[in-house]
């Protein structure tokens, strides 16, 4: 495995992180309170990085989604890309993608996911590729920015939904981080299936989803530490930075370790995913370190602090609240854990996902970290030369 970033990855990492720097300040996100920062995303969207996932890959969007973290910029970036870029190029059929995916690259649509299923929308199919929606999702992250929803429903099939068509409903939910989140309520909404019926897609999406955010959480701990560096070395007690304290050194120590393995397991997971490999045992992995590691890396970050980590203003404390968001988004630890082992003791990692990429509509995307990554890496799992 080489997880070194492709040219293009780079120039996508190092552009997102200039554009997050820039424009994802404190004062910016103070200003912002609860709400998205319209003009970062515009931003972001005017740079092409929505648009540039399709090429890059799920690596290259892992990349982008670390600087976000480190600044916890408050825009749906992750889910957009997640729940409508990949979802549509890598299921959709190819009049759906040909429709959708202009305005999900410009930004002008937002997607998110309502995700993970608890079997709580049933669905009414009409014969084709549409159909009714009936339920409730009590929390779906960026709702109030989202022009289209992804929905599986009771059977895992998944539907794209309009916000604002007949039949939806949607009231403002406050989480712990400030991710516009909100309540949808379906009653007979129409929505057009992705991909083909059954878990396969459902499945392949809620994995890349983990990975992800859990690419998401490695820059939200890489950015509470940061700060917690930056405070320690310069803050004194007893006439001698508090950095000098061997407690202080290894609490940090522990959460650079822990940070890196959120990192090296998201990176692994998305390699995986760009060359057509099973990773669904390496998206939960990855999701589990995010969640367990990731809340005792921001849970350090602001105990290192000390009384300035109590202060709900401070920078730190949105690492803090980002930290336990991801935490508890797409499944926490015991649950990850669960299902994982599950997984391996049916030995079913990899098997569905292929039945899943086999049944697929629109299997014209090859993604990946470069040209034919997706090809090649299911070449090699057939034993082609």
């Amino acid at each position: 495995m080489d997880f070194t970033p492709t040219e293009e990855q780079s120039a996508v990492r190092e552009l997102a992180g200039e554009i997050f720097g820039d424009l994802s300040t404190h004062e910016r996100l103070t200003a912002a309170g609860t709400a998205t920062d319209t003009e970062l995303w515009k931003a972001l969207c005017g740079a092409g990085l929505p648009a540039a996932v399709e090429e890059t890959g799920l690596l290259g969007l892992v990349l982008a989604l670390e600087e976000q973290g480190r600044t916890t910029a408050q825009v749906p970036f992750a889910a957009s890309c997640v729940y409508g870029v990949l979802a549509v190029a890598a299921h959709g059929s190819e009049e759906q993608r040909d429709r959708l995916l202009p305005a999900l690259r410009d930004g002008t649509a937002v997607a998110t996911g309502a995700f993970p299923t608890h079997g709580g929308v049933r669905a009414t199919a009409d014969g084709g590729p549409t159909g009714e929606l009936t339920g409730v999702m009590p929390v779906v992250p960026w709702l109030r920015d989202a022009t289209h929803v992804l929905v599986p429903d009771a059977d895992r099939t998944l539907w794209w939904i309009r916000t604002g068509a007949p039949g939806t409903a949607a009231e403002p939910v406050e989480t712990t981080a400030p991710w516009s989140a909100g309540r949808l309520t379906l009653s007979g909404a129409r929505g057009e299936r992705v991909g083909g019926p059954g878990p396969g897609a459902y499945e392949d999406v809620l994995a890349t989803a983990r990975t992800a955010f859990a690419g998401l959480q490695t820059g939200v701990c890489a950015g509470s530490l940061a700060r917690a560096v930056e405070h320690t070395g310069t803050r004194e007690q007893f006439g001698r930075p508090l950095s000098t304290n061997q407690a202080v050194l290894l609490r940090a120590a522990d959460a650079y370790m822990e940070t890196e393995a959120i990192r090296v397991t998201s990176y692994e997971a998305a390699w995986r995913r760009d060359r057509a490999l099973p990773y669904r045992t390496h998206a939960l992995t990855a999701a589990w370190w995010a969640s367990e590691a990731g809340r005792r890396v921001v849970h350090a970050g602001q105990h290192l602090h000390g009384g300035l980590g109590a202060d709900l203003e401070h920078p730190v404390h949105r690492h803090f609240l980002w930290g336990r968001q991801i935490d508890a988004y797409l499944g926490c630890g015991a649950e990850l854990l669960d299902e994982l082992g599950g997984l391996i003791v049916e030995g079913k990692d990899g098997q569905d996902e292929q039945e899943g990429q086999q049944g697929q509509e629109g299997r014209g995307w090859q993604g990946g970290s470069n040209g034919q990554d997706r090809r090649d890496g299911q070449d090699r799992e057939e034993g082609v030369a």
